[in-house]
């Protein structure tokens, strides 16, 4: 492991690799609207956004770019996502959101479910085949590294650092554990992408009525092509001021009030309401919303959402840059015990989603709203259509408040399991 740490990446350099991503994303756009045969033929397998996902990571597996120590992400998720919400929720219709119904939300519950009791389940599994891959002491104990993916993947960043805090696993350990985190929810999310060509055929595996889903795309479509017109130079400025304008004023507001509850209400901390992302997501996206009731609404038809996408793709290509495959074979064991929390997670959603009759839209987004949270959900969704993008930040807000309680239960369950 220490041998590829060595091993210095060929560019270091952010500005080249961004370009690099852009000419890497050019190239799938291009080719994916392509009329010859050989690519429509490729794209009918391979969905375009699990390539604008996949190619990065094999840049960073290659070590051409480093992805570990980019900045990229950060500039992606904290710029261009929150603006990316501004511009896809400003068409967004509320009142059709709603009529999605209840079954967005217990997919996302089961979810939740399934990786509290997935983290026993595992250790328990992992156990049987092996008692050393979850052995440990102390702050080396393995089931103390894994209350942090579980932070993770019920809500984000902020209960990972929360469960840290708790558990208080080794620094080594908690590295890996990282590693193990990022791999395992990537190849999931990678899995998802393919599904979201496929489904029409695993709504009818389900008998899932996807109705509703496809009526607020329909009617999204219809109101975009309603009011199209070819953009102008100054459409483009105010699409642009309305995106990254509203992030920096959500910058500006989360900077001064996640401090605030810090200082005068800590216990909050437990709900990510210390989180300066968390705020930035819920401005962007709440302020997107107001939006929608106003005439800036109509400037979904110079193009608002097609900017809002592009903005998405940057993203998806720089979480696909944190992907390293080599690192797979470091700690093949514990890759083991994710792999098979994992499974747990995504079994319980097939076997409800089955009962319930859930459309996929519904298990994608339900799924990645806890694993990945408001940086992967909004893409999984935007994936069936832009329109839906806040189906999946709204879901993930869900996600940050459960997180530190499921995550804390999930830990307590694994102590029991290790011992």
């Amino acid at each position: 492991m220490q041998e590829t740490e060595q091993v210095e990446a060929l560019i270091k350099n952010d500005a080249v690799v961004l370009g690099l991503l852009l000419a890497l994303l050019a190239a799938i756009f291009y080719t994916s609207n392509s009329s010859k045969p050989i690519f429509k033929k490729f794209y009918s397998v391979i969905p375009m956004l699990l390539l604008c996902y996949f190619l990065p990571s094999l840049l960073t597996t290659f070590n051409i770019v480093d992805g570990e120590h980019s900045q990229l992400y950060f500039m992606a998720s904290r710029y261009l996502l929150p603006a990316s919400l501004v511009l896809l929720t400003l068409s967004i219709n509320l009142k059709e959101v709603f009529k999605l119904g209840s079954k967005a939300l217990i997919m996302f519950l089961t979810g939740t479910v399934g990786v509290i009791i997935g983290g026993p389940l595992a250790i328990l599994a992992a156990s049987a085949i092996n008692p050393d891959l979850v052995g440990g002491a102390g702050p080396d104990a393995v089931w103390r590294g894994m209350t942090t993916i579980a932070g993770s993947w019920i809500g984000g960043g902020a209960n990972q650092a929360a469960m840290y805090e708790i558990f208080k696993p080794s620094d080594h350990l908690y590295s890996i554990m990282i590693t193990v985190d990022v791999l395992v929810a990537e190849v999931w999310m990678a899995i998802l992408l393919i599904g979201v060509g496929k489904a029409k055929q695993i709504d009818k595996h389900f008998k899932a009525d996807a109705s509703s889903v496809t009526q607020l795309k329909d009617h999204m479509h219809e109101f975009s092509q309603r009011i199209a017109r070819i953009p102008s130079s100054t459409d483009i400025m105010v699409i642009a001021a309305i995106g990254l304008g509203v992030t920096g004023f959500a910058h500006l507001v989360s900077d001064w009030i996640a401090p605030y509850i810090e200082v005068h209400a800590p216990a909050l901390n437990k709900f990510s309401l210390t989180s300066k992302f968390f705020w930035l997501i819920i401005l962007s996206t709440t302020i997107g919303i107001a939006l929608s009731f106003t005439k800036l609404r109509n400037y979904e038809g110079a193009g608002a959402s097609k900017i809002g996408t592009i903005f998405i793709y940057i993203l998806v290509a720089t979480i696909g840059m944190k992907m390293d495959v080599g690192k797979i074979f470091d700690n093949l064991g514990l890759f083991l015990v994710g792999g098979i929390w994992m499974a747990i997670h995504v079994i319980l959603l097939l076997v409800v989603g089955k009962l319930i009759r859930a459309p996929y839209f519904f298990l994608a987004v339900g799924s990645k709203a806890n694993i990945g949270g408001a940086a992967s959900a909004p893409v999984v969704a935007a994936a069936f259509h832009p329109s839906l993008a806040p189906v999946g930040v709204l879901l993930a807000v869900l996600g940050y408040a459960l997180g530190t309680y499921g995550a804390w239960m999930c830990g307590l369950l694994m102590q029991v399991a290790a011992h």
